[in-house]
C-alpha cells in the first residue's frame, strides 16, 4: 500500500481524491492539499471514505518538501496548475518520491506548450531512482494509451493519427471554460500546429475546421489546435506520418472568445490600470464561473478518441478508439462535470499502476512509453469504458 499526496483541489483534484479513496488496498492514506484549505474541506465533506487535507503553496519548493516529509508521501499527483509542474518535480527530487501530472509545464509569462522543460529532468529522476509520469489525464493520457494500444495490438504500421475531442454538453452559463479559464484561453488562442512528414506546420488559431460524426453525440464541427500529446507521440510512435488534434467549440463560446480577444481581455502581458499593473486574462479569470462548479445541471456527453489510419497485412485500415462520458452520470458519481471526471480517473489509474509497481521505471516518461494493457484494462473498471472499431 502507498501514501499518495494530491496537490490541487479543483475539479480534477476532487475526482482524483475520491477515486484514490475508493481503493484503500492500494492507497493506505490519501492527502489532498491546496493553497486554499476551504476547497479541500468541501471535497472531503462529500467523499464517503476518509482522506486527510493540508494547506500548501505549490509555488514554494520548501513548503512542498516539508509537507511530503510530514505526511510520508510516496507519490505526488499534481492536479494543480501547469505553472507549478517544475516546483513540484523539484520537491519530488528533494524527497525521493514519484511524480504524476495531467498537463505539461507552461511558463506564466508566455503561452508556450512544450515538454522540453520536463524531459530535461529525465537523468536527474533516473539518478534519484524515482519515476515521473507526464500527462496522465485523458488528452493527454488516455489518448496516448489509445495510440500505444493500436500500435501494439491493431496495426502493423500507423500512418496518421487525428485526436478528436468533442464536448457535446450544455451548461447553464452564457460563457464558461471547462478547465481553468486562464489555461484554457491561452491554449485555444495560440497558433495551431500539426506534425507532418517530420516537420511542424503552423496555422492561425482555430482557422482550420472539419466535421466528424461522434458516437453518442452526432455530427459536430471541430477545429485544429496544438495539444501537447502531439509532441510526445511524434517522438514515441515510430514512423507516424501525420499527427493532428481537433476540438469542438460551441458557437456561443467562439463568439464570446472573439469579442474578448478584440477588446484585449485575453492578453497575458500586463497593462497599467489606475496606477497598478493588471493582467487582463487573470482579471477575466476572476469574473468567469469556476469550472469546478459547472457539474450541477450540466447536460450531454463528451466523446474523445483517436482516429487512426494504418496498415494491417498491407491493407489500409481506419480505426476509431474512443470513450463516451455523460455529464449527468459524472456528477451523480463524483460531483464533477465529465471533463474533470475523464481527467481525474486516468490520473488515479496511473497512480495505482505506479504505486503497485506495474508501471515502474526510473526517469521521466509519457504514457505511450509504457505498456498500455494494464491501463486499458482498468479504464472501464473505474468508469471510463472504451470502444475500438474499424470505419469504412
Amino acid at each position: 500500500m502507498g501514501r499518495v499526496l494530491i496537490i490541487g483541489a479543483g475539479g480534477v483534484g476532487g475526482v482524483v481524491a475520491a477515486k484514490c479513496a475508493e481503493v484503500p488496498e492500494v492507497f493506505s492514506e490519501v492527502v489532498l492539499a491546496s493553497r486554499t484549505i476551504e476547497k479541500c474541506e468541501r471535497i472531503r465533506s462529500r467523499i464517503g471514505q476518509p482522506i486527510e487535507i493540508a494547506e500548501v503553496d505549490a509555488d514554494d519548493v520548501h513548503q512542498l518538501v516539508d509537507l511530503v516529509e510530514e505526511v510520508s508521501a510516496e507519490l505526488i499527483v499534481n492536479a494543480a496548475l501547469p505553472y507549478q509542474d517544475l516546483t513540484i518535480m523539484e520537491a519530488c527530487l528533494a524527497t525521493g518520491v514519484d511524480y504524476l501530472d495531467t498537463a505539461n509545464y507552461e511558463p506564466r509569462d508566455e503561452a508556450k506548450f512544450c515538454y522540453r522543460w520536463q524531459w530535461d529532468y529525465h537523468s536527474r529522476f533516473q539518478e534519484r531512482g524515482i519515476m515521473a509520469l507526464l500527462g496522465c489525464g485523458f488528452d493527454p493520457g488516455v489518448t496516448n494509451a489509445f495510440c500505444a494500444h493500436a500500435s501494439k495490438h491493431v496495426f502493423d504500421e500507423i500512418e496518421r493519427i487525428d485526436i478528436l475531442d468533442c464536448n457535446g454538453g450544455v451548461h447553464r452559463h452564457p460563457f464558461a471554460t471547462n478547465f481553468n479559464p486562464e489555461i484554457n484561453i491561452r491554449e485555444v488562442t495560440a497558433p495551431g500546429r500539426y506534425y507532418q512528414d517530420g516537420r511542424w506546420i503552423e496555422v492561425a488559431p482555430l482557422s482550420v475546421s472539419k466535421t466528424f460524426d461522434f458516437p453518442g453525440i452526432g455530427v459536430r464541427e471541430v477545429r485544429l489546435l496544438y495539444h501537447e500529446e502531439l509532441e510526445s507521440l511524434a517522438k514515441n510512435i515510430p514512423d507516424v506520418g501525420r499527427l493532428r488534434f481537433w476540438m469542438s467549440f460551441s458557437d456561443e463560446y467562439l463568439t464570446h472568445l472573439r469579442v474578448l480577444q478584440n477588446v484585449g481581455m485575453t492578453r497575458i502581458d500586463p497593462v497599467v490600470y489606475e496606477g497598478r499593473q493588471v493582467v487582463p486574462l487573470k482579471f477575466l479569470k476572476a469574473l468567469l464561473p469556476d469550472p469546478a462548479g459547472l457539474g450541477e445541471g450540466y447536460q450531454g456527453k463528451t466523446c474523445i478518441g483517436c482516429l487512426i489510419d494504418g496498415k494491417i497485412d498491407g491493407d489500409e485500415k481506419r480505426y476509431f478508439i474512443y470513450n463516451i462520458c455523460d455529464h449527468v452520470e459524472a456528477y451523480q458519481e463524483a460531483s464533477a462535470q465529465a471533463v474533470h471526471y475523464t481527467t481525474g480517473v486516468p490520473a488515479m489509474i496511473g497512480a495505482m499502476l505506479i504505486s503497485t509497481g506495474v508501471w515502474r521505471r526510473e526517469g521521466v516518461f509519457n504514457v505511450e512509453e509504457l505498456d498500455p494493457d494494464p491501463f486499458m484494462e482498468l479504464l472501464p473498471k473505474f468508469g471510463l469504458p472504451w470502444t475500438g472499431e474499424f470505419l469504412d
